[in-house]
């Protein structure tokens, strides 16, 4: 068998990215960084062979690969990340000075330092038009400096077969002959305009689809236990290698008007659904709202478990999402493990890439390598 390709993984999080890479036999991840230690445990809990450096992007180096790792910054084959997107996000006050905003500065001097064959970049499609499409010209151009044939692509990740409407921005820079190519879309938006180029697609995947062998359980309750044998493929697939007890299955306390509030919403429901006196006196208009059943989850974030939050109310319990079915709308399976407080567990699930989406990025790149007769 040819040698694998090595991946490094900047900028980690609990491992959404890497997913794709770790479970296909052609990769092989040897390092990756993240600055938040429990994030970086809970990379280390699904990912036990790959070295993790716990640091600010600013100290990781290919010295320390070299050193730590006796692999040579030229080995490496492949490097992968999403720098913290908090400052480029559309939801919220975007914050242009933010020193987060900068970290794709960083993520170039990686790829200086090891000059792979092909990098990914990840992030939120807010990036397209901060300073009005400025910054991504700029990332553009800085990668294109260092020799890279770049492209970019805003893809859903429903468009391969996530239960949930996420749009990222994907940028892939190679130094391969061989031109990348997107992977193509496998699903489609029965609710979008009907054309014959959908014959061979399948329909999104919709909430039902992911939770609805996971129990109703209600505020301030837990259940470790499934409440049906899984009903499809995906819920085949979640649950092939599953503990006997389910992990993560917990609801936050609310308080008695929002749950009443919350027990009043119909079926994608929004505030306005409810009687005056119980209307919330503040918030924006997509929060205390609840989702659909029967259509893909909106995109979910680290406040998945905060009614207050972007749309997070389970469509059948009085309750938000909890972060076992934060796990499997991002279509981690039901044996990958979360560490620390519920809220270290919810900004784990929340800021990761849906594993299916990095599946789909990995083949595409190992078709590149494959063209050029690399695998």
């Amino acid at each position: 068998m040819n040698k694998k390709l090595k991946v490094i993984d900047l900028f980690c999080g609990v491992g959404g990215l890497s997913y794709g890479f770790a479970h296909d036999r052609n990769f092989e991840i040897v390092a990756a960084n993240e600055i938040l230690p429990n994030m970086a445990k809970a990379y280390s809990l699904n990912h036990p062979t790959v070295k993790v450096y716990v640091e600010d992007i600013k100290d990781f180096n290919a010295k320390k690969i070299e050193k730590d790792l006796n692999i040579r910054a030229n080995e490496i084959d492949i490097i992968i990340g999403g720098p913290p997107c908090q400052a480029y996000s559309t939801v919220g006050k975007r914050v242009i000075d933010d020193p987060r905003g900068k970290l794709f500065q960083e993520y170039y001097r990686v790829l200086k330092e090891f000059n792979p064959k092909l990098f990914l970049f990840e992030n939120v499609k807010g990036l397209l038009s901060i300073r009005k499409g400025e910054l991504l010209k700029t990332i553009i151009h800085l990668f294109e400096s260092l020799g890279y044939e770049v492209q970019w692509k805003l893809m859903n990740a429903a468009d391969y077969g996530v239960p949930q409407i996420r749009e990222r921005v994907i940028i892939i820079g190679s130094k391969l002959k061989t031109s990348f190519q997107f992977p193509d879309p496998t699903h489609y938006n029965p609710e979008g305009n009907p054309s014959l180029f959908k014959e061979n697609l399948k329909p999104y995947l919709t909430l039902e689809d992911a939770i609805s062998d996971l129990p109703f359980i209600k505020s301030g309750e837990e259940s470790f236990e499934y409440a049906s044998e899984p009903k499809n493929d995906f819920q085949r697939l979640m649950r092939k290698n599953a503990p006997e007890k389910l992990m993560d299955h917990n609801a936050p306390k609310n308080n008695p008007k929002l749950v009443r509030m919350m027990e009043l919403l119909p079926d994608g429901g929004t505030p306005k659904d409810l009687p005056e006196n119980l209307r919330p006196s503040s918030g924006y208009k997509n929060t205390y709202c609840r989702l659909w059943w029967k259509r893909p989850s909106t995109t979910i974030t680290r406040n998945l478990s905060t009614p207050s939050s972007s749309r997070c109310v389970h469509p059948k319990a009085p309750r938000p999402l909890t972060t076992r079915e934060g796990a499997r709308i991002q279509c981690f399976p039901d044996d990958y493990k979360f560490y620390g407080s519920r809220s270290d567990r919810n900004l784990q699930v929340g800021n990761a890439v849906p594993t299916f989406l990095s599946n789909a990025l990995t083949k595409a790149i190992l078709e590149n390598f494959k063209a050029e007769g690399l695998v």
